[in-house]
């Protein structure tokens, strides 16, 4: 190994964890995992139900309307369902960063609007349809249509949304407007739609996971192991858990994973001290430590001469796509040349370009190691012999080699009679939010 490397993982050696470690992980996050489904109020995940009681059987039908929430794009979609098949039509809207820092009335008001032009442009104003709603964000659940947001994550501060229930803000906007008959009969978060979404092809989905801009995760929990569970318990005795796992650690049990560029990412951020789990992981971050790590290595000489350019001094410059686009580099270095051309550097030698694939692969694999560690657990606590995993996120479907890494760590970590596979989703967060309005829809119409 030339100098140069060995220096890198000098600087990075605390993104280098090895499988024990990892299983030391997962032990801790199966402890969090079992006090947040407890009363135990100490736990960083919050394991939040769901009130989602079933996966789809087939037999769902009807048209539906679904709201997707995420982040600075939102989809709105229109979905028929027949059985097992389906039709979509679907169009996305665009939030500017004042929309999602400004009042969180502004916020819904602009929301409703959109759902407004997009049931007028498709002649949807004639009849009352169900919608399905993606909030992808901490809520704490008291029934399919109250959601009480706990904190933003993903860039957004709307003031006078925490604390409320996003259901009811947005049932309000729509009022305001006074033309559009919407009846909302289900909320919910990503994981759960991308688990719902990949249950209707495939029954043995009982995981969903997201691996994007934030990461999360959620799986079907018997209610016996709920203990605060407060709702009925008749059949089916099963709910959906939303861990929150992205704030494993916000109370200190992972610090010794924690390095110091993780660390100036944090309270370099707008949450400092919260989501820090996801902030070692999700797309929002990874780009970010990146360009840390290269700019320590500059400051040591090792990387463009020591110069720290213009460009690479901006804070999120390096996008976490470029992640993916430099491990993807089949051409050799020609991806790496043009995205450090970006960051201002005018010629990138052949070592500078090692080092930045370097840095890429060490804190991408970093990322795919932890994912697997918490699935891994999920997998461990559940003992079933054969589970499918519903994934969505843009890093799991966009980085060359993020599945190939989960795959083959979780294999490592998880118990060998606990057979898995890992399924792609197929606008799981969308489509999900429309499948759990028509099983709800199901079961009421079996329950009257």
């Amino acid at each position: 190994m030339s100098d140069f490397r060995e220096r890198v993982h000098e600087v990075m050696h605390g993104f280098e964890i090895s499988t024990e470690t990892l299983k030391r992980v997962s032990d801790i996050l199966l402890d969090e995992f079992n006090k947040g489904l407890s009363k135990d109020k100490s736990s960083s995940v919050k394991m939040l139900p769901s009130f989602v009681r079933d996966i789809p059987n087939g037999q769902e039908e009807g048209k539906f309307l679904a709201l997707d929430l995420g982040g600075s794009t939102f989809r709105i979609l229109f979905i028929e369902l027949e059985g097992r098949n389906f039709k979509t039509t679907h169009e996305v809207f665009e939030l500017t960063e004042s929309t999602m820092t400004g009042p969180g009335k502004a916020l819904f008001d602009s929301i409703a609007n959109c759902l407004a032009e997009f049931v007028t442009k498709y002649k949807l104003d004639r009849e009352v349809l169900p919608l399905g709603f993606t909030f992808s964000f901490p809520c704490v659940q008291k029934g399919l249509t109250e959601a009480f947001l706990i904190r933003w994550t993903k860039g957004f501060r709307c003031p006078g949304v925490e604390g409320k229930n996003v259901v009811q803000l947005l049932r309000d906007a729509i009022s305001r407007r006074g033309d559009v008959n919407i009846d909302i009969i289900a909320v919910v978060n990503d994981t759960t739609g991308t688990l719902m979404s990949c249950a209707h092809r495939n029954e043995n989905c009982r995981v969903g996971v997201i691996i994007g801009t934030g990461t999360n995760a959620c799986y079907m929990e018997n209610l016996e192991n709920v203990e605060k569970w407060k709702e009925d318990t008749e059949e089916p005795r099963q709910v959906i858990i939303n861990c929150e796992w992205g704030a494993f650690g916000d109370n200190g049990c992972i610090d010794f994973l924690r390095t110091p560029f993780d660390q100036e990412v944090d309270e370099a951020s707008i949450n400092p001290g919260e989501q820090l789990f996801e902030k070692m992981i999700s797309g929002m971050y990874m780009g970010e430590l990146v360009r840390r790590i290269i700019i320590k290595l500059a400051n040591e000489g090792e990387f463009n001469n020591g110069i720290v350019t213009e460009k690479l001094s901006e804070e999120y410059a390096f996008k976490t796509k470029y992640l993916s686009f430099i491990e993807h580099d089949v051409r050799g270095e020609q991806a790496t040349e043009e995205i450090l051309m970006k960051m201002g550097i005018k010629e990138p030698s052949e070592k500078d370009c090692s080092i930045a694939q370097l840095v890429c692969c060490l804190v991408s694999t970093r990322a795919a190691h932890l994912v697997s560690a918490g699935v891994a657990t999920i997998l461990n606590k559940r003992k079933q012999n054969f589970t499918t995993i519903g994934v969505d996120g843009s890093v799991y479907r966009y980085h060359p080699l993020f599945k190939s890494k989960m795959e083959d760590k979780i294999k490592e970590l998880v118990d060998p009679k606990y057979e898995f596979e890992l399924m792609l989703s197929e606008d799981g967060s969308g489509r999900g939010a429309a499948l759990v309005a028509a099983v709800a829809k199901r079961l009421n119409e079996l329950n009257e």
